[in-house]
């Protein structure tokens, strides 16, 4: 075990030529380095995070939503079937037209109410639209509040104005508490994310997200351990500028406010262009690739971050592009996209194409990093594949919604015109009108 912690904590690998541990173990009277050990107050942090946003949640997300007249609840549950129950649990959720032709011949029921049958299991399983007001509400509140604090501490730090003050006296750079807090803070909220992922809304790439997670937490603990946390807090503080925006104009999306929704979208996606794709590399790569190397020069964990950064930065332009294209789409056709009538797009539609490769792409994405050996943060890929999973679920939900209605007709829409079970942000009669449309 002595050997293994030695080859890990190799001081020609953390740290730079000529500095080791011990340089680091005796500091100053008053003067604190960082050490592993700090990063364990993450962990009971974390748990009280978790407590205080399932009250939150309870409490106060609650009591928004009911005055927003969202109401918790499910939609109609599929009736007790045996047959069906079996075909659902364990051959397919989507049955094709040779399962439905078996089933409607076995049950003696005329395809349509087997396809309604199957549709409404589905959404048996999807959680209503209170559960996921209250999730992005909690997640809009601690986002904006880091966000500030974030800011606020940067405001009067040194190295938010010159960022050559990020590499002085490195690694002998004082860990001062606001600094800490915000480290910590950060850490313990993915911490708290790993273990609320057990209860939140259940996504089809559970497991990418928790290994996700598992890599920020992995990303912020290795830029603490050694010493990089000035630049480090630069980093959470760009990537954290949009969280916040993405997880408002879902809550708008979700009270059917369409407008603020639309527009919150378009202010989401300028912010996280200007912040991933000017500022960042401007900014932050240029601090730790070419002010970093004149100042201290290189090392080997030196190399490991930045060429994590460079993907990163990839990353940033390729989910640039893709948000892009959603507002583009939402300018020309008046709703953002994550939110529009899916039931009308076409197979060939470029946005219907881009949509369906964005949970593939995320996932071939965060597999790379996986293979690195330290992975990236939460920082920009989170923030995207939370669009590209809402997208996703929402357009199954709300395309699933629509045809029945479309089955039904048009009682449906005098039955609830506020659906408890999905996320698309029209009203009614935002519905009659794109029924009147050509199709997508």
């Amino acid at each position: 075990m002595a050997a293994l912690s030695a080859w890990f904590w190799n001081e020609r690998f953390w740290l730079p030529h000529n500095v080791t541990w011990a340089d680091l173990a005796d500091p100053a009277p008053g003067v604190e380095y960082p050490k592993a050990g700090h990063l364990l107050a993450a962990l009971p942090l974390a748990l009280g995070i978790f407590t205080v946003r399932i009250l939150f949640e309870r409490f106060i997300a609650g009591a928004c939503a009911r005055s927003l007249h969202i109401q918790a609840g499910v939609g109609r549950r599929a009736q007790p079937n045996a047959v069906l129950e079996k075909v659902f649990t364990s051959i397919t959720k989507n049955p094709d037209s040779r399962h439905l032709d078996g089933l409607t011949k076995q049950l003696d029921w005329d395809v349509r109410k087997v396809q309604r049958w199957f549709r409404h299991r589905r959404n048996q399983d999807k959680p209503s639209t209170h559960t996921k007001f209250c999730e992005s509400m909690w997640r809009f509140t601690f986002y904006s509040g880091i966000f500030i604090y974030g800011f606020q501490f940067l405001w009067q730090s040194p190295w938010m104005w010159d960022t050559k003050h990020c590499w002085y006296g490195y690694p002998y750079q004082v860990m001062t508490p606001g600094l800490y807090h915000y480290y910590v803070t950060e850490l313990a909220f993915y911490w708290s994310l790993m273990f609320s992922q057990f209860i939140d809304i259940k996504r089809k790439d559970f497991l990418i997200m928790f290994i996700h997670h598992l890599a920020t937490v992995g990303l912020i603990s290795f830029s603490y351990v050694n010493n990089m946390a000035r630049v480090g807090s630069l980093v959470l503080c760009v990537h954290d500028a949009s969280d916040f925006l993405l997880e408002a104009a879902k809550l708008a999306n979700y009270a059917k406010y369409q407008n603020l929704c639309d527009f919150l979208f378009i202010v989401f996606g300028a912010v996280f262009m200007i912040t991933r794709l000017v500022i960042f590399p401007i900014w932050v790569l240029n601090s730790t690739m070419f002010e970093s190397w004149a100042i201290v020069g290189p090392f080997p964990s030196w190399w490991v971050f930045n060429i994590l950064l460079l993907v990163l930065q990839v990353l940033h332009i390729f989910w640039s592009y893709l948000i892009f294209r959603i507002a583009l789409k939402a300018i020309k056709r008046g709703k953002t996209q994550f939110i529009s009538s899916p039931s009308r797009m076409r197979e060939g539609d470029p946005v219907f194409l881009s949509l369906s490769s964005e949970s593939s792409s995320s996932s071939a994405a965060f597999l790379l990093l996986c293979v690195c050996s330290v992975s990236l943060d939460d920082f920009a890929s989170s923030l995207c594949l939370a669009v590209c999973n809402d997208v996703r679920s929402d357009i199954e939900s709300s395309s699933e919604e629509e045809s029945e209605k479309a089955t039904d007709g048009p009682k449906t829409f005098l039955h609830k015109p506020k659906g408890e079970n999905g996320t698309n942000g029209h009203c009614a009669a935002a519905k009659l009108r794109t029924q009147n449309h050509s199709s997508w």
